[in-house]
Protein backbone atom coordinates (compact mmCIF):
# COMPACT_ATOMS: atom_id res chain seq x y z
CA UNK A 1 0.00 0.00 0.00
CA UNK A 2 0.91 3.40 -0.78
CA UNK A 3 2.03 5.50 2.23
CA UNK A 4 0.43 8.65 2.94
CA UNK A 5 2.78 11.69 3.99
CA UNK A 6 3.08 15.45 4.07
CA UNK A 7 6.39 17.58 4.74
CA UNK A 8 6.44 20.48 6.29
CA UNK A 9 7.11 22.47 3.08
CA UNK A 10 3.60 20.74 1.92
CA UNK A 11 1.72 23.14 4.48
CA UNK A 12 0.63 27.15 4.68
CA UNK A 13 3.01 28.04 6.92
CA UNK A 14 5.34 24.97 6.83
CA UNK A 15 3.50 24.26 10.23
CA UNK A 16 1.67 20.60 10.48
CA UNK A 17 -1.83 20.69 12.17
CA UNK A 18 -1.50 24.06 14.00
CA UNK A 19 -3.72 26.66 13.95
CA UNK A 20 -3.07 30.46 13.58
CA UNK A 21 -2.89 32.06 17.28
CA UNK A 22 -3.98 34.94 18.39
CA UNK A 23 -1.32 37.00 19.61
CA UNK A 24 -1.25 37.02 23.34
CA UNK A 25 -1.10 40.05 25.70
CA UNK A 26 2.29 41.58 27.17
CA UNK A 27 3.99 39.95 30.58
CA UNK A 28 2.67 41.19 33.17
CA UNK A 29 6.23 41.10 34.75
CA UNK A 30 7.44 44.43 32.99
CA UNK A 31 6.91 47.84 34.87
CA UNK A 32 3.01 48.70 34.99
CA UNK A 33 2.92 52.39 35.02
CA UNK A 34 3.91 54.92 32.06
CA UNK A 35 7.91 55.50 31.98
CA UNK A 36 9.02 58.46 33.49
CA UNK A 37 10.53 60.78 31.53
CA UNK A 38 14.11 62.51 32.24
CA UNK A 39 14.47 64.04 35.38
CA UNK A 40 11.99 62.79 36.84
CA UNK A 41 12.99 59.39 37.84
CA UNK A 42 15.21 58.27 40.74
CA UNK A 43 19.23 58.89 40.33
CA UNK A 44 20.01 55.60 37.88
CA UNK A 45 16.84 56.40 35.74
CA UNK A 46 14.59 53.54 37.35
CA UNK A 47 10.85 53.81 38.13
CA UNK A 48 9.83 53.51 42.02
CA UNK A 49 7.12 51.48 43.46
CA UNK A 50 5.68 52.14 47.23
CA UNK A 51 3.88 49.80 49.55
CA UNK A 52 2.21 50.69 52.25
CA UNK A 53 1.26 48.03 55.05
CA UNK A 54 -1.69 50.39 56.97
CA UNK A 55 -1.74 49.98 60.49
CA UNK A 56 -3.22 52.11 63.65
CA UNK A 57 -0.60 52.84 65.36
CA UNK A 58 2.83 51.95 63.21
CA UNK A 59 2.79 51.70 59.18
CA UNK A 60 5.34 49.87 57.18
CA UNK A 61 6.94 51.32 53.82
CA UNK A 62 8.53 50.13 51.14
CA UNK A 63 10.46 51.40 48.04
CA UNK A 64 10.84 48.95 45.15
CA UNK A 65 12.76 50.10 41.59
CA UNK A 66 11.67 48.71 38.79
CA UNK A 67 13.83 45.68 39.04
CA UNK A 68 12.23 44.68 41.79
CA UNK A 69 15.18 45.49 43.75
CA UNK A 70 14.34 46.93 47.78
CA UNK A 71 15.41 51.06 47.56
CA UNK A 72 14.70 51.43 51.18
CA UNK A 73 12.29 50.32 53.86
CA UNK A 74 10.73 52.90 56.62
CA UNK A 75 8.36 51.45 60.03
CA UNK A 76 6.87 55.25 60.76
CA UNK A 77 4.87 55.81 63.91
CA UNK A 78 1.15 57.15 63.12
CA UNK A 79 2.36 60.29 63.86
CA UNK A 80 2.32 63.48 61.69
CA UNK A 81 5.77 64.82 62.08
CA UNK A 82 6.96 61.07 61.27
CA UNK A 83 4.59 60.79 58.33
CA UNK A 84 5.36 64.56 56.87
CA UNK A 85 8.98 63.75 57.56
CA UNK A 86 8.49 60.04 55.32
CA UNK A 87 6.90 62.43 52.31
CA UNK A 88 9.85 65.07 52.08
CA UNK A 89 11.87 61.49 51.85
CA UNK A 90 9.86 60.31 48.83
CA UNK A 91 9.90 63.81 47.59
CA UNK A 92 13.74 63.81 47.38
CA UNK A 93 13.90 60.44 45.63
CA UNK A 94 11.37 61.51 42.82
CA UNK A 95 8.41 63.15 41.44
CA UNK A 96 5.84 62.09 43.88
CA UNK A 97 3.17 61.98 40.93
CA UNK A 98 5.34 58.87 39.45
CA UNK A 99 5.84 57.31 42.51
CA UNK A 100 2.66 55.07 42.69
CA UNK A 101 1.73 54.03 46.65
CA UNK A 102 -0.35 50.58 46.39
CA UNK A 103 -2.20 50.38 50.03
CA UNK A 104 -4.93 47.75 51.17
CA UNK A 105 -7.73 50.89 51.71
CA UNK A 106 -9.89 52.92 49.68
CA UNK A 107 -10.55 55.89 52.04
CA UNK A 108 -9.42 57.25 55.53
CA UNK A 109 -6.94 59.89 56.92
CA UNK A 110 -3.63 58.16 55.95
CA UNK A 111 -4.79 57.77 52.12
CA UNK A 112 -5.74 61.06 52.35
CA UNK A 113 -2.22 62.26 53.38
CA UNK A 114 -0.69 59.74 50.26
CA UNK A 115 -2.95 61.49 48.02
CA UNK A 116 -2.80 65.28 49.08
CA UNK A 117 1.49 64.88 49.14
CA UNK A 118 1.01 64.20 45.21
CA UNK A 119 1.21 60.06 45.24
CA UNK A 120 -0.87 58.51 43.10
CA UNK A 121 -3.23 55.86 45.32
CA UNK A 122 -3.60 52.58 44.39
CA UNK A 123 -6.07 50.67 46.00
CA UNK A 124 -5.17 46.69 46.51
CA UNK A 125 -8.57 44.65 47.49
CA UNK A 126 -7.47 42.70 50.48
CA UNK A 127 -9.13 39.51 49.22
CA UNK A 128 -7.22 39.68 45.44
CA UNK A 129 -3.54 40.52 47.77
CA UNK A 130 -3.92 37.46 50.02
CA UNK A 131 -4.91 35.31 47.19
CA UNK A 132 -1.86 36.59 45.25
CA UNK A 133 0.75 35.68 48.33
CA UNK A 134 2.11 32.40 47.16
CA UNK A 135 3.80 34.73 44.22
CA UNK A 136 6.29 35.51 47.09
CA UNK A 137 6.70 32.28 48.88
CA UNK A 138 4.63 29.68 51.37
CA UNK A 139 6.19 30.94 54.51
CA UNK A 140 3.26 31.73 56.76
CA UNK A 141 5.02 34.36 58.84
CA UNK A 142 3.32 37.81 58.13
CA UNK A 143 5.43 41.32 59.57
CA UNK A 144 4.54 44.96 58.31
CA UNK A 145 7.78 45.35 56.31
CA UNK A 146 7.46 41.73 54.44
CA UNK A 147 3.86 43.09 53.62
CA UNK A 148 5.08 46.49 52.72
CA UNK A 149 7.24 44.61 50.39
CA UNK A 150 5.03 42.47 48.46
CA UNK A 151 2.70 45.57 47.77
CA UNK A 152 5.52 47.63 46.25
CA UNK A 153 5.81 44.73 44.21
CA UNK A 154 1.97 44.35 43.60
CA UNK A 155 2.01 47.53 41.93
CA UNK A 156 5.02 46.86 40.06
CA UNK A 157 3.47 43.86 38.52
CA UNK A 158 -0.02 44.46 38.30
CA UNK A 159 -0.32 48.01 38.63
CA UNK A 160 -2.60 48.42 35.64
CA UNK A 161 -5.24 45.89 37.36
CA UNK A 162 -5.77 48.11 40.76
CA UNK A 163 -8.19 51.45 40.92
CA UNK A 164 -6.73 54.45 41.15
CA UNK A 165 -8.43 56.57 44.10
CA UNK A 166 -8.65 60.10 43.60
CA UNK A 167 -8.02 62.89 46.11
CA UNK A 168 -11.30 63.84 47.41
CA UNK A 169 -13.06 67.36 48.24
CA UNK A 170 -12.45 68.88 51.81
CA UNK A 171 -16.46 68.58 52.11
CA UNK A 172 -16.11 65.10 51.15
CA UNK A 173 -13.51 64.27 53.79
CA UNK A 174 -15.71 66.02 55.91
CA UNK A 175 -18.46 63.62 55.14
CA UNK A 176 -16.39 60.72 55.63
CA UNK A 177 -15.34 61.72 58.68
CA UNK A 178 -18.89 62.13 59.94
CA UNK A 179 -20.08 59.05 58.19
CA UNK A 180 -16.77 56.86 59.98
CA UNK A 181 -18.09 58.47 63.70
CA UNK A 182 -21.64 58.01 63.35
CA UNK A 183 -20.62 54.00 62.12
CA UNK A 184 -18.50 54.03 65.21
CA UNK A 185 -21.09 55.06 67.47
CA UNK A 186 -23.53 52.73 66.29
CA UNK A 187 -21.22 49.68 66.53
CA UNK A 188 -20.81 50.75 69.97
CA UNK A 189 -24.48 50.97 70.86
CA UNK A 190 -25.11 47.84 69.63
CA UNK A 191 -22.71 46.22 71.24
CA UNK A 192 -23.28 47.93 75.10
CA UNK A 193 -26.73 46.72 73.78
CA UNK A 194 -26.15 42.82 73.18
CA UNK A 195 -24.42 43.01 76.45
CA UNK A 196 -26.83 44.62 78.64
CA UNK A 197 -29.34 42.47 77.20
CA UNK A 198 -27.15 39.07 78.24
CA UNK A 199 -26.96 40.85 81.94
CA UNK A 200 -30.53 41.18 82.09
CA UNK A 201 -31.07 37.58 80.13
CA UNK A 202 -29.33 36.06 83.73
CA UNK A 203 -30.18 38.10 86.33
CA UNK A 204 -33.34 40.23 85.72
CA UNK A 205 -35.11 38.84 82.19
CA UNK A 206 -38.34 40.32 82.67
CA UNK A 207 -37.06 43.88 82.90
CA UNK A 208 -35.60 43.09 79.63
CA UNK A 209 -39.39 42.30 77.70
CA UNK A 210 -41.30 45.05 79.60
CA UNK A 211 -41.51 47.43 77.06
CA UNK A 212 -41.37 47.50 73.50
CA UNK A 213 -37.43 47.64 72.72
CA UNK A 214 -34.37 47.44 75.46
CA UNK A 215 -32.52 50.78 74.21
CA UNK A 216 -35.60 52.87 74.60
CA UNK A 217 -35.51 55.87 76.91
CA UNK A 218 -38.46 53.97 79.45
CA UNK A 219 -36.43 50.85 79.51
CA UNK A 220 -33.14 52.89 80.72
CA UNK A 221 -35.36 54.57 82.95
CA UNK A 222 -37.31 51.58 84.43
CA UNK A 223 -33.69 50.20 84.84
CA UNK A 224 -32.24 53.16 86.45
CA UNK A 225 -34.93 53.22 89.17
CA UNK A 226 -35.07 49.60 89.31
CA UNK A 227 -31.88 47.74 88.61
CA UNK A 228 -32.56 44.19 89.92
CA UNK A 229 -36.14 42.08 90.55
CA UNK A 230 -35.27 42.47 94.43
CA UNK A 231 -36.07 46.50 93.42
CA UNK A 232 -39.09 46.02 91.68
CA UNK A 233 -40.47 43.26 93.79
CA UNK A 234 -42.82 46.16 96.00
CA UNK A 235 -43.99 47.84 92.12
CA UNK A 236 -47.71 47.49 91.95
CA UNK A 237 -50.05 48.92 89.89
CA UNK A 238 -50.50 52.11 90.86
CA UNK A 239 -46.51 52.71 90.95
CA UNK A 240 -46.52 51.54 87.47
CA UNK A 241 -49.11 53.88 86.51
CA UNK A 242 -47.33 56.70 87.86
CA UNK A 243 -43.60 55.77 86.97
CA UNK A 244 -45.44 56.02 83.48
CA UNK A 245 -46.78 58.88 83.60
CA UNK A 246 -43.71 60.53 84.96
CA UNK A 247 -41.71 59.64 81.71
CA UNK A 248 -44.81 60.03 79.45
CA UNK A 249 -45.25 56.85 78.39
Amino acid sequence: MACLSWSPSSLPGGVIGAREQPQRGPNNEEPTVVPATSGDVRPGGQQVFCGWDWGSTVHGVCLLDDNGVTVKTWMVNHADTELAALFVELAQLGDPALIPVAIERGEGLVVGLIARAGHPVLMVEPAAFKASRPRWGAAGAKSDAADAFMLADYARTDGHRLRRVEPLERATRELAALVRARTSLVEARTAASNQLWAILAEHWPGAAMLFHKLTAQITLAFLANYPTPRSAARLGEGRMHQFCRRHSY
